[in-house]
């Protein structure tokens, strides 16, 4: 048995997001069917329309910074009941593979099969239907759909008094942003930490460095809305350019340059990767948070800076996050008035404006857009 959903997907690479009304499966064992009410407008997703990330099946719906409400559940499915709100976990977590085992949730083997858009255990099953063919649900949700089928691994129950609207952004930019200062830079009291790109994620990355301590947050990002919101969100002071943050940083630790930077652009670069580098003390970090094409070889850092001064250069997927423990985190802290999320969000749009949306996005015209259904 299927239902109808309007969903959002990409026919084509590079493409566009398309509203079209999919065949959507019933939830099988293991599996809820989420009513979704908030999808968050996240850079990730129009990488796999311009292609900087290769969507392996197409047509692709995308979206997976999502917060809805379960309908429906599959035989054999226990954790959540119909009602419950939940919040989606973009990387699924079955709590055995090495990596869960370790507290490392966000590297769980079950997202093997994030781009194709299949099912978690099973590359070639699909609850998603375009006219008979499959369609993929990015990282194995598809959030841009009125309603949409995953793994109960994907999903994180949350109290019901949180608005969905701002809980979705605890799915992927308030983690990514706020674990990559916290749990991946390890910002310590006293530190001075550089924030590159204080757009959806990289503002929270500012929010993460405060909250960690940090005696200084320097915001760095030629829009100013996103400057004046991180300063308001607290970074302590905001520049257009790197290099005048990085000259800002050395003032302030007697040339030595800032303890970590934290690299969270829309588009990444090597020359972005070389500028953060060079701006961090002897024995600093440098964090990379933003997604790259695929096809991007090699940095242009000085390899003898990298040994004879010691620094380190971490990737972080979902700042290094454990779903199922940080999400609930977050939201309490939300609740608890130490962690901003209304401020975040510039805009609201129909799933019928997604597209623009995104050129709002692009255009540097809001932090964080909305999809509310």
């Amino acid at each position: 048995m299927t239902i109808k959903t309007r969903s959002a997907v990409i026919r084509q690479v590079p493409g566009k997001f398309e509203i079209v009304e999919l065949d959507l499966d019933e939830p099988g064992p293991g599996e809820v069917l989420v009513r979704m009410v908030a999808t968050g407008l996240c850079h990730s997703d129009y990488h796999l329309a311009s292609g900087s990330l290769r969507a392996e099946t197409l047509p692709m719906c995308a979206g997976h910074e999502g917060a809805g409400v379960v309908e429906r559940l599959g035989p054999d499915t226990h954790g959540v009941e119909v009602g419950d709100h939940v919040v989606l976990a973009f990387i699924p977590v079955c709590g055995r593979c090495r990596f869960c085992s370790a507290g490392r949730q966000n590297l769980c083997d079950l997202g093997t099969h994030a781009t194709r858009g299949s099912r978690a255990v099973d590359a070639n099953s699909f609850r998603m239907h375009l006219d008979g063919r499959p369609v993929g649900q990015s990282l194995g949700l598809g959030a841009f759909s009125e309603y949409t089928t995953v793994d109960i691994r994907s999903v994180v129950r949350i109290p019901r008094d949180v608005p969905l609207d701002l809980a979705c952004l605890a799915s992927c930019s308030v983690l990514t942003g706020w674990g990559a200062a916290v749990n991946a830079a390890k910002v310590r009291p006293g530190d001075v930490a550089i924030c590159v790109g204080v757009g959806g994620i990289g503002v929270n990355a500012v929010q993460g460095a405060a909250h960690a301590g940090a005696s200084a947050v320097i915001a760095v990002d030629p829009v100013e809305l996103k400057r004046t919101t991180a300063l308001e969100l607290g970074a302590t002071a905001a520049f257009a350019d790197m290099e005048e943050a990085a000259r800002y940083a050395r003032s302030l630790t007697n040339g030595q340059g800032a303890d970590q930077a934290i690299v969270a652009i829309g588009e990444l670069s090597g020359e972005v990767v070389a500028e953060g580098f060079a701006a961090i003390r002897k024995a600093g970090t440098l964090v990379v948070v933003t997604l790259g094409d695929v096809a991007d070889r090699g940095l242009p850092i000085p390899p003898l800076e990298l040994v004879a001064y010691q620094k380190r250069i971490q990737g972080t997927l979902f700042g290094s996050s454990r779903p199922l423990s940080d999400i609930p985190m977050a939201l309490d802290m939300y609740r608890a008035g130490k962690l901003r999320l209304k401020e975040l969000v510039t805009k609201h749009y129909r799933l019928d404006d997604i597209g623009q949306g995104y050129e709002d996005m692009l255009g540097g015209q809001i932090v964080r857009g909305v999809i509310s259904f």
